[in-house]
């Protein structure tokens, strides 16, 4: 699942590379991925492209007045076109779910294409599980998903005692659930939520409450660390890069059986019903297991 970093080097490639141009082709290839109707995916097509905004992993492409939003769920990606394909867009039940046509010169000079020859990108769901989701919208409070965002932990404002403050507000609260729930903090989901708790020496099981200052102080600094880190490795890079990007970084996560890079322990792996956490017993639990179950605790 593509989360912050990832989402946020998409945002900066759109936005280079779109602002500027005119939308001259939106085509639908599943109808099941689009959740909005009052304002058709058609009314993009003639206006100009203003802004690329990021919302937690929502992005959010601006024109003239309306909002084309989108979340890639968990198997969800975007791919870059230069040039467009000339072949029509049509309903299918593979794994193409929009494609978007863009003419004219952007007005960024840094752009990958600054000629007026086409360029777009496609919207991709693997699997049969489909969650892609997109909106057109006038208002991006609108889109549900958006509206219940809690705060991006990498916001100027949201400093360590904002941080304690919603650490104190769900005290009862595991905190690798925590990490992960947008309403709470928007962004992180299950790759990052791990190498932020290995980073702070944290089991993903502890409670939000029981932390110690020093605790919720290494906590909130992994947060910022290590998201920073990965934002600074996604953005210019191209969108065919971020996946492969993503996984040579990953201290622990998808990294069962193997040492952990921090101390040599072996890597960890609880997994539950859709998904699965990775942690290292030697840095985060005091070199116990975790029971590999639902609604696991740490085993004592």
């Amino acid at each position: 699942m593509p989360e912050m970093p990832e989402v946020e080097g998409l945002r900066a490639h759109l936005e280079q590379n779109l602002v500027g141009r005119t939308v001259t082709s939106a085509q639908l290839a599943a109808f099941s991925a689009l959740k909005t109707f009052e304002v058709p995916l058609t009314a993009l097509q003639g206006l100009d492209v203003t802004a690329v905004e990021r919302h937690g992993k929502f992005l959010a492409v601006g024109v003239d007045g309306l909002w084309l939003a989108f979340h890639l769920a968990r198997a969800g990606w975007l791919t870059w076109h230069d040039p467009v394909p000339a072949t029509p867009v049509r309903p299918s039940k593979g794994p193409l779910a929009l494609r978007l046509a863009f003419e004219g010169v952007p007005d960024s000079p840094d752009a990958d294409n600054t000629g007026e020859g086409p360029v777009g990108f496609s919207l991709t769901e693997a699997g049969t599980q489909k969650h892609l989701a997109v909106y057109v919208v006038p208002d991006l409070a609108l889109v549900p998903g958006i509206a219940r965002l809690g705060p991006d932990p990498l916001a100027d404002g949201f400093d360590l005692e904002a941080f304690r403050g919603v650490l104190a507000e769900h005290g009862r609260t595991q905190l690798k659930g925590l990490l992960k729930d947008q309403s709470v903090f928007a962004g992180i989901g299950n790759a990052y939520s791990d190498e932020i708790l290995q980073a702070a020496r944290l089991s993903p099981f502890k409670l939000a409450g029981s932390l110690t200052p020093d605790e919720s102080a290494a906590l909130f600094e992994a947060v910022r660390d290590d998201l920073t880190a990965a934002i600074g490795r996604a953005v210019g890079a191209k969108p065919a890069q971020l996946k492969d990007g993503k996984r040579t970084h990953l201290r622990v996560h998808g990294k069962g059986g193997e040492p952990c890079p921090t101390c040599g322990t072996t890597i960890a792996e609880v997994s539950f019903a859709d998904s699965f956490l990775n942690y290292c017993p030697g840095c985060q639990t005091g070199g116990k297991l975790l029971a590999d179950r639902r609604m696991s605790k740490l085993l004592k």
